[in-house]
């Protein structure tokens, strides 16, 4: 079956099997010249034609039709002499089947035509009574000429399912690939987020403690420094379970491909504003959202306001007055942060929390703004769609 499933024309070693094939065909034709009709044995003429025929079988993958004409011209006289008429059959099947197999049906009909004219011409002129020869070589060849035909159609086939199945198996590792690329994407966003948030909190929970041993050692206020560093082991352990929780997602542990801890929401923003209260801002939050929030809009939402803090509590100067706002307006998660701090120092190497958040509303169809505000501060707004169908699948 493979052979026949192979295309005949880009087969390895056509030329050494085709040689092998044209030997067993040359064999085949003198024993039949030799044991069939012994009343027409050819001559030393009609053996060099016979043998001639075979020797252009070598190439007929490489050359089909030339190598059918190089086989019809020894034949012809061959047959004209009124030698043995089966011996050279083989041969012109082969070179037919050739044919057939490896051009169009238009091109195979053709030749077709023509290879029965020149054999009727040649019976009618050397056996003009036998009807039933003739009717026999014409079966003959139309057998093989359509067998050739349902071969080719039968390759294209094939070559058609092959080509699908490659493409299918492309198409899965392309999307296999994509998926790798959007996962990593993903931690990549909860890690920056993550690290960003508590370390700047920790940051700023540091130096309250610094200063306050530094202001008046001789007066040292140990019930703010103890505050100041519960505020920091408590930053550290919702950093360590965070990251816990996102890393699950590297290790193969037997569970659920998509396994990856549940999803921070907005029931997680009280602790948002608290932290950042913690950290010295002033946050007043504004939540107005009446029904369920995808999981997955919820989890933006949640890592943008984190981000938003994160960059008022670095950047906004000390105890920035923040607002944070969330309402449902018509199927769409309104989202604005806002401070009335200085913002980012001008000419400061950008870091990827702008880059971040607008992944992050994107990732869920939504688009959001980031920027100074005309009477100073920072503003960062974002719209996150609430579909009515994945509404229904939160309930």
């Amino acid at each position: 079956m493979a052979a026949v499933n192979r295309d005949p024309l880009t087969a390895p070693h056509a030329v050494r099997n085709d040689t092998v094939l044209a030997a067993f065909t040359a064999a085949v034709a003198v024993a039949l010249a030799l044991l069939v009709d012994h009343g027409r044995a050819p001559d030393a003429l009609g053996w060099t034609l016979l043998l001639v025929a075979h020797v252009p079988l070598a190439w007929r993958r490489r050359r089909p039709l030339t190598v059918l004409l190089l086989v019809l011209l020894p034949v012809v006289p061959y047959h004209a002499l009124d030698n043995n008429h089966g011996a050279p059959v083989a041969a012109t099947m082969v070179a037919l089947y050739t044919i057939a197999s490896t051009t169009t049906p238009r091109r195979t009909l053709l030749l077709g035509t023509g290879v029965i004219g020149a054999t009727l011409t040649v019976n009618a002129l050397t056996n003009p009574a036998g009807f039933v020869e003739l009717i026999r070589i014409t079966g003959w060849v139309v057998a093989v000429l359509v067998f050739g035909v349902d071969v080719r159609f039968y390759r294209q086939y094939v070559t058609t399912i092959v080509e699908r199945a490659e493409r299918a198996e492309r198409t899965q590792e392309e999307e296999a690939r994509r998926r790798v690329a959007e996962e990593r994407l993903r931690i990549a966003r909860d890690l920056h987020d993550l690290l960003a948030h508590s370390i700047t909190l920790i940051g700023v929970q540091t130096s309250v403690a610094a200063h306050v041993l530094a202001a008046d050692p001789g007066r040292l206020d140990r019930e703010t420094v103890a505050k100041a560093l519960d505020d920091i082991a408590e930053t550290c352990r919702t950093a360590r379970g965070e990251l816990r929780t996102t890393l699950e997602v590297l290790r193969e542990n037997g569970g659920p491909a998509d396994a990856r801890g549940p999803l921070a929401g907005l029931d997680g923003l009280p602790d948002l504003v608290e932290a950042a209260r913690l950290a010295g801002a002033r946050v007043e939050p504004a939540v107005r959202v009446a029904g369920p929030v995808p999981p997955a809009v919820g989890a933006a939402a949640y890592r943008v306001v984190q981000e938003a803090l994160t960059n008022a509590v670095r950047h906004a100067g000390p105890e920035p007055a923040i607002r944070v706002e969330l309402r449902d307006d018509d199927g769409v998660l309104r989202l604005s942060v806002t401070d009335d701090g200085t913002g980012p120092t001008p000419g400061g190497t950008p870091g990827f929390g702008l880059v971040g958040m607008r992944e992050r509303a994107r990732s869920v169809g939504g688009t959001l703004d980031a920027g100074p505000r005309a009477g100073g501060g920072f503003e960062v707004t974002a719209s996150l769609p609430l579909t009515p169908a994945t509404r229904e699948g939160t309930g």
